[in-house]
């Protein structure tokens, strides 16, 4: 566990099901990562995802918890989502994030961000994570960027085009 002013960050529960729903169908939160919401059984889907990188790669997404309200607020973290982006991309580490649209604005996207790199520098000291955003997305390019992530390229992925971006240690 991981902890901020503000956060706790965790591994995903299977009680953990309901609110993370509730996340996946904030179309706001998740309208530049997916095509739509997600049903219940995507995001069932998704919990166990990221207990298998837990499992078998010892990194993956953590859930983010408002410690005011114990509240799920988002996830960020690691993950190997074998994107098929090119080597520049698939072989590095990917760092992820996404907050619930009533708490942008507050911080919580970069303050959860920053917690979980610092987690993953110590525990893993990866040379270089990549990220992957909608170039329309200013708010999480925003994050990125405070995060000192830089944009190096960008792809086809899912019918859409997405900037490729990297940090480096």
């Amino acid at each position: 566990m991981i902890e901020t002013d503000r956060l706790r960050l965790r591994q995903h529960r299977v009680d953990d099901l309901d609110a993370c729903a509730v996340l996946g169908r904030d179309p706001i939160a998740v309208e530049f990562i997916y095509k739509a919401p997600l049903s219940r059984e995507d995001v069932w889907h998704r919990l166990q995802r990221f207990a298998g990188h837990w499992a078998l790669l010892g990194y993956g997404l953590f859930v983010v918890e408002e410690k005011a309200t114990g509240r799920i607020i988002g996830e960020v973290g690691l993950a190997d989502f074998k994107r098929g982006l090119g080597e520049d991309f698939d072989g590095a580490p990917e760092f992820a994030w996404v907050m619930s649209s009533d708490v942008h604005g507050k911080g919580y996207a970069s303050e959860a961000a920053k917690a979980a790199l610092g987690w993953i520098e110590v525990k893993m000291a990866p040379p270089r994570v990549v990220c992957i955003i909608d170039p329309e997305n200013a708010a999480s390019l925003r994050v990125a960027e405070k995060l000192g992530f830089r944009a190096y390229g960008s792809a086809e992925y899912k019918g859409k085009t997405v900037t490729k971006l990297e940090r480096l240690a």
